[in-house]
């Protein structure tokens, strides 16, 4: 099945402000953001019209660019209100949603501190990251060789793209080994996420996870910490080391695009996907959809 490629779909992006012809949002090829990484985004889903946890998206982006050394020029509720905009325009209320702003075109150089910050905000369908029918069987997962960095040496706490070349890397060599994704470890060799995911595993009826603290706390993964505690079932985050792998149960990832995805293997490492992960696909699939003053 061919792909229309992205600069070439129809619709409207949001960007600097006003909503243009999807086919000429554009930016410059001498953009600050393009050659040193000053770009950071967000990755969002509208279920039947309704962005969920928008306003928590809207106020991590801004954060983000903080950390990066720049200010986003919209504030949380502007930002949110334009991405409500896109998607009521675009007329699918089933959409994946990615605002991204970067450092413009005026200075070409590592230092570029007075340079115009541009926004722009796209939605498209994106029904599952992975294919449907394998993630419900659960996927396979390649161990990484790439590892999230330390702290002190790259902004972790920011949704930035220069941070997602490992990741990048990191899938590609997993898919070119018949694997769905990869688990990235930490620069200590401990379990850290996947390439753009969080992951779960369930032992003696709780959840276990790593520390986020060296790549993103996510909006989805604090989500299921919530679900969880719904049903009673607690979450443990702690370090978690690559020889533990065999002792879980079940494995899961979360995350805007995968949503919940039950994992059935990591490497040579085996799990059933089972009662929690299915509960948290249910419990997840509810909650996205769930309205303020509604019991759904």
């Amino acid at each position: 099945m061919s792909v229309v490629p992205f600069d070439r779909r129809e619709g409207w992006i949001w960007q600097d402000g006003a909503l243009v012809p999807w086919r000429e949002a554009r930016l410059h090829v001498l953009s600050h953001g393009l050659h040193y990484g000053s770009t950071v985004f967000e990755g969002e889903r509208a279920y039947d019209g309704v962005i969920f946890k928008s306003r928590e998206h809207s106020e991590r982006f801004r954060r983000s660019a903080e950390l990066l050394d720049f200010e986003i020029p919209y504030s949380a509720e502007e930002i949110c209100a334009a991405k409500a905009l896109c998607v009521e325009r675009n007329g699918d209320p089933n959409v994946y949603v990615r605002p991204v702003a970067w450092r413009g075109s005026e200075m070409m150089a590592v230092a570029a501190p007075d340079s115009t910050i541009h926004v722009a905000i796209a939605v498209w369908p994106w029904p599952s990251m992975f294919n449907v029918v394998e993630k419900m069987r659960g996927i396979y997962l390649d161990i990484a060789e790439w590892r999230r960095p330390d702290p002190a040496s790259a902004p972790s706490a920011a949704k930035a793209a220069g941070l997602y070349m490992i990741a990048t890397m990191s899938k590609h060599a997993a898919e070119r080994k018949g694997y769905a994704d990869a688990l990235m470890l930490d620069w200590q060799g401990r379990i850290a996420e996947c390439t753009g995911a969080n992951v779960f595993f369930t032992r003696g009826g709780q959840l276990h996870t790593p520390i986020a603290d060296c790549f993103l706390d996510g909006i989805t993964r604090r989500t299921v910490i919530e679900l969880a505690r719904r049903r009673g079932i607690g979450t443990v985050e702690r370090r978690i080391m690559p020889g533990e792998l065999s002792s879980f149960d079940e494995c899961f990832l979360c995350g805007t695009g995968a949503e919940i995805t039950p994992v059935a293997g990591i490497g040579p490492h085996r799990y059933r996907p089972g009662d929690v992960s299915l509960m948290m696909v249910e419990d997840y699939a509810t909650e996205v959809r769930r309205r303020p003053g509604s019991d759904a």
